[in-house]
Parts: structure tokens; C-alpha cells; sequence
């Protein structure tokens, strides 16, 4: 499946003398910089109907013309499958993600991702880059995600990521009775060692991670957690570093530290929880055809309210026996 795209613009006198590239930027800002220059290149942008190098000066006056047939971005096949799907109109798709599921296909997880469920879905994803995944939850993190179905979307929802525009809130618990809340600033890279982890490094991108106390354990607190920015594993990296990894990570956290004195009813539900206590519970953002700021927020999923049952049962009997 393919689709036609087809615009034209008239350069006004007030943008003469600029980049042909630079031009097309202000003018087609529905598409993403990156996008332009291929079409440029490629000559599927053109002035007055001839191609030209993407550092050409003009003059004001010319028309802008896009005429591109895209293709399939990938050789993904489309799988059924059930997809929680929370909103969904012509521009978007908010999705409540569950656990165990990879949203994108790679090495060893080329089918039963959520991209493959999206494109037998929608088929016309399959044209739109990543089909439409803008951000990504790690396989065992729940809870809210957008897709984008067209270009246009995808490049304002990227930019609104990009600008910090994008409010996302996730619930966790860590380990450890935190005093309050606050912020982590610290920048991450991947891991020197371990490729396949992130690590606050000095000379990583920067990442802020706010957050403030729910409710606090004996040995745990629940959190509600927001992000400022957006890198891979930034939340299990920062909790981690400030020694509060989450409960059931064991990538970040290590084995399960039962603290003393626990019941018995808690330590069985920690040593079978099986992921992080992590869950994106609510998404804000400018819808990007009326640009209305627009949310929506989901409830924990069982296991998570199971966890947090037992740690508000374990404390009540720890307060018995202190008592």
C-alpha cells in the first residue's frame, strides 16, 4: 500500500534570499526537516517544477511543489492480535501498552510486537516511519503510548516530545522508604560494558526525572514519576542511581532484597513479581490537527495493585508487632 502526497506553495517576497531548504522547512512544517531534505534530494521537492540543491538562495516568488508516492517503511508483516486501544481518531492512536509485549520488532522479537499488531490494525501505518511509534515502553513497563497515523502527526508529536511539550506521568515502586520527593539531573549514555543498558555518564544527553511520594512503606514507596525528557530506560536508570531501584528490576535493582521482618504474603509477591513496578498512568499533549492540549490517564493494571495491597498490608502488620 502506498500513498500520494501532493502540495504546493508560493514562496512569499519575505523569505527571498533564504535556503531553498530552510524555505521549504517554514513552509511544509507538517513534514520533519529530515523528510525535506530526502525529497529534496531525491527530487520529489521542487521549485518551479526543477529540481534544486537544498543549499540554493531564493528569491521569493517560486512555487514549491511536493508530488511523492511513499512506500512501506519496512518488510514488517501485519499480525492480529488484541490491542487496548483507549482514543482513537484520524490523526492518533493512544494505546493502554500491557506487559510482556516488545513494541518494535528486532533481533529475536520479529513478530508478535505491538508495530505488528498496529499494521493489521491499520494498514496504512505501513507507510508512515516506525508505523508511527514516536516513544517506545520498555516490554514489561504498562500503560499509556501514541501513534501517529500520518506524517504530519508524527512530525508534531515528535516535535512536541522534542520540546518538552509532551507531559508523560508513570506510578512506580522502588525500594527503600524515600523521605520526599524531587529530581534527578543527570546525563545518561549507553553503558560502556553492557550495550544493551543505559548508565548516568557525564558525557551522556541530558535527563531529568521529577517525582514525588504516594505513600510510604516499611522497606518501599510508591511514586508518581515525570519525565522532562525521554531516554531509553531514563526512570529504572535515575531510581537506581539514587539507590531507589524499582521493585522487580532486576536489571538495574539486582536480585530482590527482602527486608527484614517482612510477612510472608510480601515476600512471595516480590519474588514472583515478574517486572518493574512501572506504569505510564497518564499522557498529555497538543492534539496535533486542532491543537487542543488533550489527556488521558489509565487505571494501575492487577499486578501492580496486588503489589501495593500487600505492602499496605505488610505495614499494617508491621505496625501491630512494633505496637
Amino acid at each position: 500500500m502506498s500513498e500520494h502526497i501532493q502540495q504546493s506553495i508560493k514562496v512569499p517576497n519575505e523569505l527571498g534570499n533564504k535556503r531553498f531548504d530552510q524555505v521549504a522547512a517554514q513552509l511544509f512544517p507538517d513534514f520533519s526537516r529530515a523528510r525535506l531534505q530526502s525529497w529534496i534530494k531525491e527530487g520529489n521537492l521542487t521549485v518551479d517544477g526543477e529540481s534544486r540543491k537544498a543549499k540554493e538562495k531564493l528569491v521569493g516568488g517560486e512555487l514549491l511543489e511536493i508530488s511523492v508516492v511513499t512506500q512501506a517503511e519496512g518488510e514488517w508483516l501485519p499480525e492480529e492480535m488484541d490491542i487496548p486501544i483507549v482514543y482513537e481518531d484520524d490523526h492518533i492512536i493512544i494505546i493502554n501498552k500491557p506487559m510482556n509485549m516488545v513494541v518494535h520488532p528486532a533481533a529475536g522479537n520479529l513478530t508478535g510486537t505491538l508495530l505488528n499488531g498496529l499494521l493489521h490494525h491499520c494498514p496504512e501505518l505501513q507507510n508512515i516511519p516506525r508505523a508511527g511509534i514516536v516513544h517506545r515502553l520498555d516490554k514489561d513497563t504498562t500503560g499509556l503510548m501514541v501513534v501517529a497515523k500520518t506524517l504530519q502527526a508524527q512530525n508534531n508529536i515528535v516535535e512536541q516530545l522534542q520540546s518538552r511539550e509532551m507531559g508523560r506521568e508513570y506510578e512506580a515502586v522502588v525500594q527503600g522508604t524515600m523521605t520526599g520527593g524531587g529530581s534527578v539531573k543527570e546525563p545518561m549514555a549507553r553503558h560502556a560494558k553492557d550495550r544493551t543498558k543505559m548508565a548516568v555518564h557525564p558525557t551522556g544527553k541530558d535527563a531529568i526525572t521529577h517525582y514525588r511520594v504516594l505513600e510510604k512503606f516499611p522497606s518501599f514507596t510508591h511514586v508518581r514519576v515525570k519525565l522532562e525528557t525521554g531516554r531509553t530506560h531514563q526512570i529504572r536508570v535515575h531510581m537506581a542511581h539514587i539507590q531507589h531501584p524499582l521493585a522487580g528490576d532486576q536489571t538495574y535493582g539486582g536480585k530482590v532484597r527482602l527486608p527484614k521482618g517482612v510477612s510472608n504474603q510480601l515476600r512471595d509477591v516480590l519474588r514472583e513479581f515478574p517486572r518493574q513496578a512501572l506504569h505510564a498512568k497518564r499522557l498529555e499533549l497538543h492534539h496535533p490537527d486542532s491543537g487542543r492540549l488533550v489527556h488521558w490517564e489509565v487505571p494501575l493494571p492487577d499486578d501492580f495493585q496486588g503489589l501495593l495491597e500487600t505492602l499496605r498490608l505488610d505495614a499494617e502488620l508491621s505496625d501491630e508487632v512494633d505496637y
